[in-house]
This record gives C-alpha cells, sequence and structure tokens, in this order.
C-alpha cells in the first residue's frame, strides 16, 4: 500500500516540478516577453500531459481501470494544488495576483492537458490489448478453452 502512494506522490512532485522549470524559464529567461512566455506554457502542457499518456500506458497494464483512475487523479490533485498555490511563489509572484480570471484559467488548461495525455496513453494501451481488463479476459479465456469438454451421459 505505501509502494502505491509513493508511486502516486513521484508523479505528483515529477508534474510539479515541469511547473516549476518552466516558471523559472519564463522567469529569467523571458522576463517580458509575453509570446515566449506563452511557448513555455504550451511546451510545459505538452510535457505534462506526454508524462501522463506514459504513466497511463504504464501503470495501466497493471492496475485495473477504477484504481488506476484514482491514483493518477489523485497525483493531478496534489500536483495541480502545488502549482496554482506554490508554484507562483516561487518565482516571487502572488497566485492570484493575475486575478479570477488567470486563476482558474491555468486550473482548466492544466486539467485539459492532463486529461488528454491519461486519455491518449489509455486510448493507445486499450487500442493494443494491453490494458489490465483485455488480458483478464485473454487469461478467461485460455482457461476456458483448455479444459477438456465434459462429456454428459443420459
Amino acid at each position: 500500500m505505501g509502494q502505491r502512494w509513493r508511486a502516486v506522490g513521484v508523479l505528483a512532485a515529477a508534474l510539479f516540478a515541469v511547473n516549476v522549470v518552466a516558471r523559472l524559464v519564463t522567469r529569467f529567461a523571458f522576463p517580458d516577453d509575453d509570446a515566449a512566455s506563452d511557448r513555455v506554457s504550451l511546451v510545459m502542457f505538452l510535457v505534462i500531459g506526454l508524462i501522463l499518456a506514459g504513466v497511463a500506458f504504464r501503470w495501466g497494464a497493471d492496475r485495473p481501470l477504477g484504481r488506476l483512475a484514482g491514483d493518477l487523479a489523485a497525483a493531478v490533485g496534489v500536483a495541480l494544488a502545488l502549482t496554482v498555490f506554490v508554484g507562483p511563489l516561487v518565482v516571487g509572484e502572488n497566485p492570484f495576483g493575475g486575478g479570477a480570471g488567470l486563476f482558474f484559467a491555468q486550473i482548466w488548461l492544466y486539467l485539459a492537458a492532463t486529461a488528454a495525455g491519461v486519455l491518449v496513453g489509455y486510448l493507445i494501451l486499450t487500442a493494443l490489448g494491453r490494458d489490465y481488463r483485455s488480458r483478464q479476459l485473454k487469461r478467461y479465456a485460455e482457461m476456458k478453452g483448455s479444459r477438456p469438454r465434459r462429456v454428459v451421459r443420459r
């Protein structure tokens, strides 16, 4: 059980680290360039989506969908809270400094990027037939087909 939550915590920390790196790059490399800042944010969301696609692909093979969804939701929730509330403080900004519109836009963009990443990873895994449920059904079919047919006498 502890191993499960450790993996969720490591994933949340990795997602938060991507955000911190993007904020630091924006702060020091492009302090006054809004277009470059937008490109860095786009790259950050792509990296977060790719990380989650890889994790969904890897974890989806070993875990039932309910457990996978719970683990990913917990990691994304923690990472989102850190990103929205702690991330701006790392670079010396106020989390609510841009107003409510920017605050909630961050949340929606983050959730969209994470949902897209998880969806892509899990759909690829399912299309390849390597997800937990498909492997379970395959084992059942092999086991059912390997038993000899029972003869019924009248």
